[in-house]
């Protein structure tokens, strides 16, 4: 059922489904969340600019497996694996060959979308919990693959690659974490542009078609087998891009920063920012980032605890996360217009 068509429950009262188009924010809203993003960085400290970029980068991971998860219909538990591809590819462009840190997200996004398609391949055969099982299998082996000792003079093996921090171009008078920032935003501004223009397109329309109902999408002349594994390599080359970022805002790649948990993460992030909703997905990523440490803040012997139940809490009120409240909000606005 897509997002335009689903009704929200609130206990026994429904809620309105809203139309297509509101897979998206409004223009007055975007416009309001871009100046808070572009104005916020002035009046913070380093820190949190950099938590921001990473706000960011997660969030452009958590919108590559919505468009394949909310868009396709397809479950993976293995984004971690694109994820440290195009954080590796980017990392060995730069140390090995010092090449320009924005010529390497490209590549990376071609290099991931490779490897999405043809992991595709195999992959069309299964559906639902197989086919997060075989995704789950690669976030699993990949840590160790690059661990291998044939690759350790690329990847540095266990100990990993530092990757060095851009400055500002043109002498431009900001930090390095002030200008990764403003250079993430505007990444994270195209691919979103594209990713909206790309489920409102027939390519989109048939993504949703095979996530709604296989067989009817079949039916009616849509190439399943070639449009499943386009969903896999588009997914697979946003979250390289976003793996590249996240390399070169962290300094640092090494296997054990990619292992099934960030997996799980991202797909956490997907269920509370709102399966198939892509403004949820920067929710998401604030979600994964920022309730670890206030549970442990609360506590700091029992934080899987509290996380625990601040997720449990959170999916029992919202069970379609941030979409849902997006949709009681617009309801909400639109009764307040009338009156």
């Amino acid at each position: 059922m897509s997002a335009a068509e689903e009704v929200v429950a609130e206990g026994h009262q429904a809620v309105e489904a809203v139309p297509k188009r509101a897979m998206t924010l409004g223009t007055g809203t975007s416009l309001v969340v871009l100046a808070a993003l572009l104005i916020a960085p002035v009046f913070v400290k380093n820190f949190i600019i950099f938590q921001m970029t990473m706000l960011l980068i997660y969030g452009l991971a958590v919108l590559a497996l919505n468009i394949l998860t909310g868009g396709s219909g397809q479950f993976s538990l293995g984004q971690s694996a694109f994820y440290a591809v195009g954080a590796y590819t980017t990392a060995v462009l730069m140390e090995h060959f010092n090449i320009n840190y924005a010529l390497t997200l490209p590549v990376a996004g071609v290099v991931c979308f490779g490897f999405g398609f043809l992991f595709g391949q195999p992959a069309l055969r299964l559906s639902g919990v197989y086919l997060a099982l075989a995704t789950f299998a690669l976030a699993t082996a990949m840590p160790q693959l690059l661990k291998l000792n044939f690759l350790e003079h690329w990847t540095g093996g266990v100990q990993g690659l530092v990757v060095t921090k851009p400055d500002a171009p043109f002498g431009l008078p900001m930090s390095q974490d002030m200008w990764l920032y403003y250079f993430t935003l505007v990444v994270v501004i195209a691919i979103y542009i594209f990713s909206v223009n790309l489920l409102r397109s027939r390519s989109g329309r048939a993504f949703m078609a095979i996530r709604d109902n296989e067989i009817a999408a079949s039916a009616m002349g849509v190439d399943v087998a070639l449009y499943k594994t386009l969903a896999f390599g588009v997914s697979a080359a946003i979250t390289g891009i976003a793996g590249s970022l996240g390399a070169i805002a962290v300094q640092f790649v090494a296997p054990d920063s990619y292992t099934i948990t960030l997996a799980i993460s991202l797909f956490l992030g997907m269920v509370v920012g709102g399966v198939g909703w892509l403004p949820g997905s920067i929710v998401g990523a604030a979600f994964i980032i920022f309730v670890p440490n206030i549970a442990e803040g609360i506590s700091k012997g029992l934080s899987g605890a509290v996380f625990g139940v601040l997720l449990f809490a959170v999916i029992y009120l919202v069970p379609h996360g941030a979409r849902q409240i997006a949709i009681l909000g617009q309801q909400l606005a639109g009764r307040l217009r009338k009156n």
